[in-house]
């Protein structure tokens, strides 16, 4: 299929977006940025400055819109404030572009907003893939609600969901355990046999271009294609580092430092996926276990 000649992304400054916009205009495909401050350059527009509505005429033309807003779930505690953070920085944005989406119809661009596979939930023993239901618990939920409010681009349009798991990258899922692994002091979190979904930054830019690119639709798994464990993520991060892996972190103690929600859906969270659509419309992806992903992301020691 034929690569986008024209991409608008929102999220463009996180680290997706910017490995994303990287990659697109690398290989010639206009980017139009959405920006939360004024336009430094004309592929920039300012958006979200008030509670006005964003000019469709942004969007109309483009071959698709990127949606990657987002408060980091990597920010602890989840507080109640930062709760209403997170959803809000989900929520608005993507229904500011849905409204947009509607008003051009079926000339809209394809729509691929971020999700995350926070909406599987925990299901201990259990394969899962893009045909399973949501689970529950504070994320899930979010996480359900997110995907609603895609959909609400209208009858007409291609919506994409991106169910992307943590990014093995300094500044993704790796960012906290690094300190401790440096120090010494990183080994399970709770059981740490606890299913881990997973995905390198190099495979979640490949995934979206890949998506953008057949013009896929519904829920897609960002997810890698091998089962690893929490105990898998770290021992690999803490062998890559010449470190020891042996300090277990209790999950009463995790508990009681990051919160109930933060702990059941990022780190005491169990639930096996797969990328079904990814595999089965011939993605190949470049880091195919845990362990390529993290020799990727971090310099050997």
């Amino acid at each position: 299929m034929p690569e986008p000649r024209h991409v608008v992304v929102s999220g463009a400054s996180g680290l997706i977006g910017s490995a994303l916009v990287t990659s697109l205009r690398t290989d010639g495909v206009r980017v139009t940025t959405l920006v939360r401050r004024p336009a430094q350059s004309e592929d920039e527009v300012p958006w979200l400055q008030d509670a006005g509505p964003l000019d469709p005429a942004v969007l109309a033309g483009a071959d698709a819109v990127v949606s990657l807003s987002g408060a980091s779930v990597g920010r602890f505690p989840w507080t109640r404030s930062y709760k209403s953070t997170l959803l809000w920085s989900r929520l608005t944005p993507t229904r500011t572009l849905t409204r947009a989406l509607r008003t051009l119809g079926a000339d809209a661009p394809a729509f691929v907003s971020a999700s995350a596979v926070g909406y599987y939930g925990s299901a201990p023993g259990v394969r899962q893939d893009e045909t399973s239901g949501p689970g529950d618990g504070f994320l899930s939920r979010l996480t359900v609600d997110w995907e609603q409010a895609a959909r609400e681009a209208g009858d007409d349009a291609r919506v994409t969901l991106l169910r992307t798991a943590p990014v093995v990258h300094e500044q993704g899922v790796l960012k906290p355990l690094l300190l401790l692994t440096k120090l010494g002091l990183s080994g399970p979190i709770g059981r740490g046999t606890q299913a881990w979904p997973w995905i390198s930054l190099d495979d979640e830019v490949g995934a979206i271009r890949h998506v953008l690119a057949e013009q896929i639709t519904g829920p897609v798994n960002l997810t890698g294609p091998t089962r690893a464990t929490a105990n898998d993520l770290g021992f690999a991060l803490a062998r890559r580092m010449n470190r020891p892996y042996a300090l277990r972190a209790p999950e009463w103690a995790v508990r009681a430092a990051l919160g109930a929600d933060a702990t059941e859906a990022l780190l005491t969270n169990d639930v096996d996926l797969v990328p079904a659509v990814l595999t089965s419309t011939g993605y190949r992806f470049t880091h195919p276990t845990v362990e390529d992903a993290v020799a990727a992301a971090v310099p050997a020691a």
